[in-house]
């Protein structure tokens, strides 16, 4: 009998101590479940702050880009509206009115004139009508000139590409005569191509007005 009982002590001692083991596990467990979600709570609220870091960045990029666009656009707008305001300033004379002052402007002796006359001269015209051995214009040219021999002049054929051939004849002729026709051959073949700068408005509109076309 004591040795039946004895045996039931162990039994039920042996219960406990794998209930109590059982226990353990669970806790280590629940301790394990734990630690891995606060390990997932940690990682997503990682990736959460860095696509807000992410999404912050990349809006300040696309606000800069946005300002700089703006800018450029504003800066565009403004070259268009000067540039159109100088075409403007011109619109209301000849494309022929603006070459004679352009030319002037740049390669006129003196630009404070009373007045600037320009005369057409056809092809065929003498260089010198007072030499009889004058050679004749091979195209016709312009010539202007001011209204005192002190001013000068500037005697030239347009290409209509904004270049120029200039000829180096004087307004008055002085000197020995007959010259010969080679002198007036040698002439002819040196003309000089000039490209014509636009020039500023202001100074080609002031000469326009001072314009005399014969």
């Amino acid at each position: 009998m004591k040795k039946l009982t004895k045996i039931l002590y162990m039994n039920v001692a042996l219960l406990i101590l794998v209930g109590l083991l059982a226990g353990c596990g669970d806790n280590k467990n629940d301790s394990t479940s734990n630690s891995t979600q606060d390990n997932s709570v940690q990682e997503s609220t990682d990736e959460n702050t860095t696509e807000t870091d992410e999404s912050n960045s990349s809006s300040e990029e696309e606000k800069s880009e946005s300002t700089t666009e703006d800018l450029e656009e504003q800066d565009t707008e403004s070259s268009s509206s000067e540039n159109s305001t100088e075409k403007d300033a011109l619109s209301q004379y000849s494309s022929q009115e603006i070459e004679y002052a352009r030319v002037w402007l740049q390669l006129g002796p003196n630009q404070e004139l009373d007045e600037l006359n320009v005369l057409h001269i056809p092809a065929g015209t003498p260089l010198n009508p007072d030499d009889e051995t004058s050679l004749t214009y091979p195209e016709d040219v312009i010539q202007l000139a001011g209204s005192r021999l002190v001013d000068g002049s500037v005697t030239y054929s347009g290409n209509g590409d904004g270049t120029i051939n200039v000829y180096n004849v004087p307004l008055r002729w002085d000197g020995q005569y007959p010259a010969g026709e080679e002198f007036y051959q040698e002439l002819i073949d040196n003309t000089e191509l000039v490209a014509i700068d636009t020039g500023d408005d202001e100074q080609v509109i002031k000469l326009i007005k001072l314009l005399k076309i014969q």
